[in-house]
């Protein structure tokens, strides 16, 4: 076959939705051997060696963003059923988090305000645009709600995913060790400050290490994006940014 042939099937198969589908998961099949071949090595995380070869497979072959996602957008669709899919690792520590729902809601808030509050401070600092800083607000939700989120309050959304994003694989890689180095040794407290701080993706490391920081995890992610969505605004409008009031 002429390379003529070849580019009018490679054209074809990029402009099929079947396409952004099979390399994303062929792309973190791959990224999970290598990370299951350097013993769970948290510096070979998964979702970040998949994203460098998606980006650089994209660059490469320049196919859109838009094109990718037309097919891709099945995984996105799938982060809604898997966050409830938590439910249930959550079920079988229900005894533990009603022992513990009171500083457990407390530390949550506390939490939650406090990260907001330092990432719009910090982009202001910083001499970020309105539109960064809103977008930097919500990273500390899952991804479905910080982009929702994000766009209501006047922000990107692209850029909201790029963040959340990359706060999840950084709170994965050093999550873990630094709340180990810190002598927190409770999974259930460890799962918490993970699930607050990196989501989806540090609540997938968070059930590498046990059930119940998994567990944990799951439920601190999910109030996280709960009150983010609630208070995230009012916030917002406490530090004078015009768009945000609810």
């Amino acid at each position: 076959m002429n390379e003529a042939g070849l580019e009018r099937i490679w054209v074809f198969l990029a402009a099929s939705p079947l396409a952004g589908l099979t390399v994303t998961l062929a792309a973190y099949v791959i990224a999970w051997r290598i990370h299951a071949a350097a013993r769970m090595n948290p510096l070979l995380h998964p979702v970040a060696l998949s994203v460098a070869m998606l980006i650089g497979l994209l660059m490469a072959t320049g196919v859109s963003y838009r094109d990718y996602f037309d097919g891709a957008q099945f995984v996105h669709f799938l982060l809604g059923p898997a966050t409830v899919g938590l439910a249930l690792p959550l079920y079988r520590q229900l005894d533990r988090v009603r022992r513990v729902i009171v500083p457990l809601a407390a530390g949550l808030a506390a939490g939650i305000v406090g990260g907001l509050a330092v990432a719009v401070a910090v982009g202001l600092a910083l001499g970020g645009s309105l539109e960064t800083v809103l977008s930097l607000a919500p990273k500390s939700a899952t991804a479905p709600v910080a982009m929702g989120v994000a766009e209501r309050i006047g922000g990107l959304p692209s850029l909201t995913a790029v963040l959340v994003v990359a706060t999840g694989i950084l709170g994965a890689v050093i999550g873990v060790p630094l709340l180990r180095s810190l002598g927190i040794r409770d999974d259930a407290v460890a799962g918490v400050a993970m699930g607050s701080t990196a989501h989806g993706i540090g609540t997938a490391r968070a059930f590498q290490v046990s059930e119940e920081m998994g567990a944990f995890s799951g439920l601190a992610m999910a109030i996280s994006a709960f009150l983010i969505a609630l208070v995230l605004p009012t916030l917002l409008a406490a530090f004078g940014l015009p768009g945000a009031a609810p």
